[in-house]
């Protein structure tokens, strides 16, 4: 018994899901008010130093209000992208697909999955983050206490997985690029009399980065569609209008502000997460 318990912790611990989880929380606490500065960019397009400035009014105790929704998601997102897409990986192995095309299938496959299973972390994360909701939800058990209050099954999920299409979009082609590009990369920066982690963190800065300035826009419409609770909530092509207006019509500066930030969030979660996971899974291999 004690066998089979070990055999499993260890298949745990070196198949990517522990990596991915620990590796994310770490890097989720410490990104935390970039993300949220983002949030504010993206809200309300106003500038680095505005965005600031409404979080220092607000003050410290306000800082990381809204952290739990997605510490727990991206826990949970690192455990799902490292350890199912290896999963998926094996299994599409099995199945009659172009070997180059494993890697973004599976990828997008684990993509999909995450959305399914974290657009309501997601969505309580930018409910409680949109400081005009700070007296109406303090926090999150606040907002599920408003959910819980809708009459049927049917609000109840329209409530809670609002913006779900959009994400699923956003984290299917995500995961995908990721998966598929990160290797490939990493093998190209892995020069002689570089450290072995060294690669793996170049890659996962690189790509992650790309990634989130390529899908920018929809994280800007996902924070529109989340931020508000109520009757009547405008639907997609609402939330594009409205956008589109704040943006000066389209203006694609004013689309993307938050992006210089995200670049150094991105850089610092992917870069880390994928050089830890790199590396513990290279120490296995030599045992």
């Amino acid at each position: 018994m004690e066998n089979r318990t070990a055999s499993r912790w260890s298949c745990w611990r070196h198949s990517g899901y522990l990596v991915g989880a620990s590796s994310t929380f770490l890097s989720t606490v410490l990104t935390f008010p970039i993300y949220k500065t983002i949030f504010r960019q993206q809200l309300h397009t106003s500038t680095i130093r505005v965005a600031v400035i409404q979080l220092k009014r607000e003050g410290m105790k306000h800082l990381f209000r809204g952290l739990a929704p997605p510490l727990m998601a991206k826990t949970l997102q690192g455990t799902l992208l490292f350890g199912t897409q290896g999963s998926l990986q094996k299994f599409l192995l099995g199945v009659n697909i172009p070997g180059a095309m494993i890697p973004a299938l599976s990828g997008c496959l684990s993509g999909a999955i995450e959305a399914a299973l974290l657009v309501p972390f997601e969505r309580m994360q930018n409910i409680l983050q949109d400081g005009r909701n700070t007296a109406r939800f303090p926090s999150t058990a606040s907002v599920l206490q408003e959910f819980q209050t809708y009459k049927n099954d049917q609000k109840f999920l329209c409530g809670i997985y609002r913006g779900f299409s959009i994400i699923l979009v956003r984290n299917a082609l995500g995961s995908a690029i990721f998966l598929s590009c990160k290797e490939p990369i990493r093998d190209l920066l892995s020069l002689q009399g570089l450290p072995s982690w060294a690669p793996s963190l170049g890659s996962g800065s690189f790509i992650g980065a790309f990634t989130s300035l390529v899908l920018y826009p929809l994280s800007v419409l996902v924070a529109n569609m989340q931020a508000e609770v109520g009757k009547g909530l405008p639907g997609v092509r609402e939330v594009v209008k409205t956008v589109w207006e704040k943006c000066g019509g389209g203006r694609v500066s004013l689309l993307y502000r938050g992006a210089s930030l995200i670049i150094v969030r991105s850089c610092v979660t992917w870069g880390v997460t994928n050089s830890i996971h790199d590396t513990l899974i290279r120490q296995h291999s030599l045992k």
